[in-house]
């Protein structure tokens, strides 16, 4: 499955830049690649960097999920861009594709960092909010400052809330422009972590990114991140939980820019 891209880069492209591989984007549960539109815009600058919308997410195409078809979805993708190898920045959802990706192809990963999920079976609390989300009752037309009230119910943070907004198809009919059928019914899968096969690992450059408020990255992990990814380096960014690009976005941007310019 081919995926929606957003593309930018450098307005005027180095040598360097062009030898370096392409950064690319990819977003959580419920998000979409325009998402990561200020990160993108701010390492672009001087690499090219690819924001992709995962199956059932933005204006990608829908379909059943699990991680191992999710990984094949953007290795054919970034094969069709010219951007393998590639450094991949995925957070939650869009970090365990990264990493089923970098184990299972691992000379199409240049680099890999992982934000605030580890390779694990997770869940808190998603496959409750895909349930709501499902059974919201659209009245006949809505517009943002009713859509905001109306996600309010199921989604207490409002930064949060801004992000699950963009899902949203407002005016005359109203309702969401997501997957969201396929996702619910997939949340075994994307809660999960797929089988990989013993002996497979990914012996390059891996940074995780944690949450200091956030429940999923645990030191019971450690030993199984080890095992896989033996060279991961790990950074707490404070003052932050699950959703740590939006809730400190300027440490993020920080750490990711270190990690690709290494």
């Amino acid at each position: 499955m081919k995926l929606n891209v957003v593309a930018r880069g450098p307005e005027n492209e180095t040598e360097a830049a062009r030898r370096a591989p392409p950064v690319v984007l990819l977003h959580g549960l419920f998000g979409r690649a325009r998402n990561l539109g200020y990160f993108q815009r701010r390492l672009s600058g001087a690499r090219r960097v690819l924001a992709i919308d995962l199956r059932n997410h933005g204006d990608s195409p829908h379909g059943q999920m699990d991680y191992t078809s999710m990984a094949f979805d953007l290795l054919e993708t970034l094969a069709d861009h010219d951007a393998v190898p590639a450094t991949l920045v995925g957070h939650s959802m869009g970090g365990k594709a990264a990493m089923t990706l970098a184990l299972t192809r691992p000379e199409a990963v240049a680099s890999l960092l992982v934000a605030d999920i580890p390779p694990a079976t997770t869940g808190h609390g998603s496959f409750a909010l895909g349930e709501k989300m499902l059974h919201v009752a659209f009245p006949s037309y809505l517009n943002r400052t009713g859509a905001d009230a109306l996600l309010a119910e199921i989604v207490a943070d409002a930064d949060v809330r801004n992000l699950m907004l963009q899902n949203l198809r407002l005016g005359q009919d109203p309702g969401w422009t997501i997957g969201l059928a396929e996702i619910v019914a997939s949340m075994t899968n994307i809660e999960g972590w797929p089988y990989i096969p013993e002996g497979h690992r990914y012996d390059g450059p891996t940074l995780f990114l944690a949450g200091a408020h956030s429940p999923y990255i645990k030191p019971s992990d450690y030993p199984t991140m080890r095992r896989l990814f033996p060279r991961y380096t790990l950074e707490v960014i404070e003052q932050a939980g699950h959703w740590l690009h939006v809730e400190n976005p300027a440490r993020f941007l920080e750490l990711v820019s270190r990690f690709i310019e290494a």
